[in-house]
Formats: structure tokens, sequence, C-alpha cells
């Protein structure tokens, strides 16, 4: 177990906590909001952590390719589904993403049992950080204007690039495709 797949590890474990702090009643808003905040952004900076970490250390393992987008996903998931619940983020949004995760999920599964592995690309890193603070913005829940439009382009952006990063994937590795014929 390397330093990357610990890091990896305590994104995975920060998951519960941070669900803890954000849909439980027993510290009051905004402090809530605030922590959950904190906990989220400290989770999302393991992500950027543990990737430099492996690659600069030369210690990319199978464990960490495989825990690494399964905790990404996790976390965004998580996030996504308690701003449902709390009424801030609109279910189709959620919807449209985990459409794409797992999609995308699925068609890596496929090009592995086909021999071929399907690195991260940049559109799925943007789509990542889009996501993040997307999420992280809706978290401070700061009732402005100026703030409630910022929200609004976030989001969409979030939509835009998840859907961009998807066709992304697909096009560059249709060879994954017409080999299923």
């Amino acid at each position: 177990m390397n330093l990357a797949n610990k890091l990896t590890f305590l994104r995975i474990i920060m998951i519960p906590i941070f669900l803890a702090v954000l849909l439980t009643d027993w510290i009051p808003d905004p402090q809530r909001r605030i922590l959950a905040l904190v906990i989220f952004a400290l989770a999302s900076l393991t992500d950027m952590l543990d990737g430099y970490i492996a690659r600069s250390r030369n210690m990319i393992t199978n464990l960490g390719k495989f825990l690494d987008p399964l905790a990404d996903k996790l976390l965004v998931t998580s996030a996504l589904v308690s701003l449902v619940e709390l009424g801030d983020l609109p279910a189709w949004v959620v919807i449209v993403i985990l459409s794409r995760e797992l999609a995308i999920t699925g068609f890596r599964t496929v090009a592995v049992s086909e021999g071929i592995v399907i690195a991260a690309s940049w559109w799925g890193k943007i789509k990542t950080i889009s996501q993040m603070f997307m999420i992280m913005l809706f978290l401070l829940d700061i009732s402005l204007p100026v703030f409630d439009t910022i929200e609004i382009v976030l989001m969409w952006m979030a939509v835009i690039f998840t859907i961009i990063s998807g066709v992304d994937y697909i096009v560059k590795n249709k060879r994954v495709i017409s080999m299923q014929k």
C-alpha cells in the first residue's frame, strides 16, 4: 500500500463523514454546509495529490487505477445526490452526470476485456474539476443573485463538459465498439 493509494482510501473514508455532516442536523446551518464544503474540498484535493504522487514517484498500481476513479465517482455522486435531497440541484443534472459515468465505466470495462486500457483524457479531467467546483459552490448555498447566476453557469458547464468528455471517450476509442461485432 503506497502513499498514493492511502490518499485514495482516505478520500473514500471521508465520504461518509461528508454525508453525515451535510445531511444530519447535529450541526446548524450555515456551519454544517461550511464544514461539509471543507471536507469535500479536502477530499477533492486528495484526488489531485494522489495522482501527482503516483505519477511523480512512479507509484502507479493496478489497485490505484481501479480505486482512484471509483473514489472520484463515489465522492461526486454522493455530493450530487445529497444536493438533490437538499433541494439545491435539479435531479436531471444528476441523471445526466450519472448516466455518463455508468456508460463510460461500462465502455472502459468492455475495452479492458479486449486488452485495451483507456486512460483519462483532458476532457475527463475538466469534467471532474467543473463538477467539483459546481458542487462546492452549491454547498455554500449563498442566496445572492450573483451567486445564483454563477451556480447556474457552473451547473451548465459541468453538464456540458460531462457530455463532451463522454463523447470524446467513445469517439477516440470507437475501435472498442467495432471489436464487439
